[in-house]
């Protein structure tokens, strides 16, 4: 029997299945796998991305990002046995596999090898495809975890082999679950230890009284998008620049899109987009639909290291920017601010986003956020109109009247 939990976007609730297969979509995965005996074997929560470098009929290449790994099947994943140790098994999309096996030593457990395949026949997903057939990567990775520990890793891992990069973040996984209990002890990844164990710096001079942080540079603009089996399905184009004040010390942090990481996922009424870094753990963009007819900017979340080692974490989902027609695109080349809390907005530069309805990886018509502007300046136009008519119907009468006397004063 498999088990797995599931939240398709921050916030909207979670589900809970047990079944001998399952079929699921979300970026998300959560699986308590069971023995004959109904007791937990093994037990895994985490994230995971690919990107998947190709070459084209044409000598060039191309790059998709595999986010959305919905509807799944676990088919294959085991507790293991005398002869073979434990495995979990995903399958999802067009021929994409995902297979992580483990070993048990005397008082370790090792995550010991992580494999992953793709099929370039399919041909949305991989259009153009130089080389078609099925494809694996493998990767001795051998963490080495005590038997009684829960292995947990928040910050962003990395795998790259033959034109395959593999993203896993906010892992959380034991094999060899003793009496069916899943164990509070957790062992940390080491990029998780440096980041938790890092001390605080401390001046060794007065510091400045004020804590205006020095202007910043325009950010430099990124393009990001996210792919799931239907091919692109979020644009977002953007330069970023984050505000954070922190123990009463403002700072301003210009996000570099060549050091930076991008996943997400779409759904018929959200999509996510995640950046992420060595610094920044994760900056979710969530959009949702509102009225059927109209998209927005619905929620912020973030998650990232400042530089005297402590985490600064922020949550707002009940966010309304960016708001246009689904089908279209939202553009706004002006700075714009996003104000997700008290202690922290995003400023914006050479905005574009399109998160719903993407028609073969292009824009959709943009609405302008200078059409905003225009909307002030209608009401405040027909006013003018209107007060001017007033003034002229006004005048008009008191000549009218004078005009009036100066005839009575004639007899």
């Amino acid at each position: 029997m498999v088990c797995f939990r599931l939240a398709p976007v921050p916030g909207s609730g979670l589900l809970l299945l047990c079944l001998v297969l399952g079929a699921v979509s979300s970026y998300a995965l959560e699986l308590n796998l069971r023995d004959s005996e109904n007791a937990t074997c093994l037990y895994a929560k985490w994230q995971m991305n690919f990107t998947i470098r190709y070459e084209t009929t044409d000598k060039h290449n191309k790059t998709v990002t595999i986010s959305d790994l919905g509807p799944a099947t676990y088919s294959g994943s085991s507790c293991g046995d005398d002869q073979n140790g434990p495995k979990i098994a995903v399958q999802f999309g067009s021929g994409f596999s995902w297979i992580v096996n483990f070993t048990e030593e005397t008082s370790f457990y090792s995550i010991d090898n992580i494999s992953f395949s793709y099929n370039t026949n399919d041909n949305t997903t991989f259009p153009d495809a130089k080389e078609k057939g099925v494809f694996t990567v493998s990767d001795h990775v051998a963490f080495r975890v005590p038997l009684n520990d829960i292995f947990r890793c928040s910050s962003l891992l990395t795998l790259g082999k033959n034109d395959v990069v593999q993203h896993y973040w906010d892992v959380h996984v034991q094999a060899f679950v003793q009496n069916g209990t899943v164990s509070t002890k957790e062992f940390l990844c080491d990029k998780d230890k440096t980041l938790t164990t890092v001390l605080p710096i401390v001046p060794t001079t007065v510091p400045s009284p004020t804590t205006t942080p020095s202007p910043k540079e325009k950010p430099e603009v990124g393009s990001y998008s996210v792919v799931n089996s239907n091919g692109t399905c979020l644009l977002a184009t953007m330069g970023l620049q984050l505000n954070i004040t922190h123990d009463k010390v403002a700072s301003v942090i210009n996000i570099n899109p060549n050091t930076t990481n991008f996943t997400g996922s779409c759904h018929p009424q959200t999509a996510l987009l995640r950046l992420s870094s060595s610094s920044i753990k994760y900056l979710d963009f969530v959009f949702a639909v509102k009225n059927e007819n109209r998209f927005y900017l619905k929620e912020v979340n973030v998650s990232m290291y400042l530089v005297n080692g402590s985490v600064f974490s922020i949550a707002n989902n009940n966010l309304s920017y960016w708001d246009a027609p689904l089908g279209s695109s939202y553009m706004c080349n002006k700075e714009q601010t996003v104000s997700v809390s008290g202690a922290f907005q995003i400023n914006t530069f050479d905005l574009r986003v399109q998160p719903f309805n993407v028609m073969e990886g292009k824009y959709s018509t943009a609405q302008d956020c200078s059409a905003d502007d225009d909307n002030f300046l209608v009401p405040i136009a027909v006013g003018a109109a209107l007060a001017g008519v007033l003034i002229l119907v006004l005048l008009a009468y008191f000549i009218g009247l004078k005009r009036h006397h100066a005839g009575y004063e004639q007899f």
